[in-house]
């Protein structure tokens, strides 16, 4: 064990930081397996033990203070490609058949869609554009 370099040890730990990283999908492990990295550098390069250690705190704490409050927040932004239902609210529709607080038929996106107006007591005739408000299960909800 002792015939083996510094710098393969730290690639050692670098990879064994890289499994649970995989398996648990926490960042923070391969911000520390990077660490190791760095640590494996300076130990091929001929630095100490201590400069090693201290590289590979250093680089790890820093990536952590840095990167995961990034990734944190980029985390909870909402997407700025909306997808299925989403996407199709704050559409414009034209209305296929009389649409009214009971249903109707609307042609969104060029599909045809049932329908029915968010004011019960509203009515939209044929040809007239509506704009989607909502979807309910397989409704649009109109305006």
């Amino acid at each position: 064990m002792n015939d083996i370099d510094a710098w393969v040890w730290w690639l050692i730990g670098a990879a064994a930081l890289g499994i649970p990283l995989v398996v648990t999908a926490m960042p923070e492990f391969g911000m520390l397996a990077v660490g190791a990295v760095a640590g494996a550098i300076l130990a091929g390069l001929g630095f100490g033990v201590v400069v090693q250690v201290l590289a590979f705190v250093v680089v790890s704490v820093a990536l952590i203070g840095v990167v995961r409050p990034i990734a944190a927040r980029h985390g909870a932004q909402r997407p700025q490609l909306l997808s299925g239902v989403e996407a199709l609210k704050g559409k414009q529709a034209v209305v296929l058949e009389r649409v009214d607080g009971s249903g109707g038929r609307i042609k969104l996106a060029g599909e045809v869609w049932s329908a029915r107006a968010l004011d019960a007591g509203r009515a939209y005739e044929v040809g007239q554009e509506v704009d989607v408000v909502e979807i309910e299960g397989a409704t649009a909800i109109v305006i």
